[in-house]
């Protein structure tokens, strides 16, 4: 086979298409489980900013909002999984680089960058006394 180079022709092209797939499903799926740790962070905030929780689970989601928020603006306020699928072959879209439901992601920044917000406002008025603070967060407590 003088003159044939490897991984060259239609085989090539099918393997990397292969290949392709496997690397946007796995893009996919690692962007789904991001999103859906997110929101459960989120949420943590927003239950702490109203109860004034301050146990463990709320500084593992600020530190995790933290990670994301910083990724997010260290990215150009885009999202690296984004371009990840892109390069792997998806198509342009709202959902395209997660496995969840158009409507569940067309306005999460907006929505939940606004509830992060929310949260952290509440959470920090909280801490400051403007808000009824619980026994936690009182001098000396």
């Amino acid at each position: 086979m003088a003159g044939m180079t490897v991984g060259t022709g239609a085989f090539a092209a099918v393997g990397q298409d292969s290949r392709d797939t496997r690397m946007l499903a796995l893009v996919r799926v690692g962007h789904t489980v991001v999103y859906l740790v997110m929101v459960v962070a989120i949420l943590v905030l927003l239950h702490a900013g109203v109860t004034a929780y301050a146990g463990p689970w709320l500084w593992v989601a600020l530190g995790l909002l933290a990670a994301e928020t910083t990724v997010f603006a260290g990215n150009g306020f885009k999202c690296p999984f984004t371009a990840l699928a892109v390069h792997y072959g998806a198509e342009k879209g709202y959902a395209f680089d997660t496995f969840l439901p158009e409507r569940a992601t067309r306005h999460t920044f907006r929505f939940f960058g606004s509830l992060m917000v929310l949260g952290l406002v509440l959470l920090a008025l909280k801490w400051a006394g403007v808000l009824g603070v619980a026994d936690v967060f009182a001098p000396g407590a």
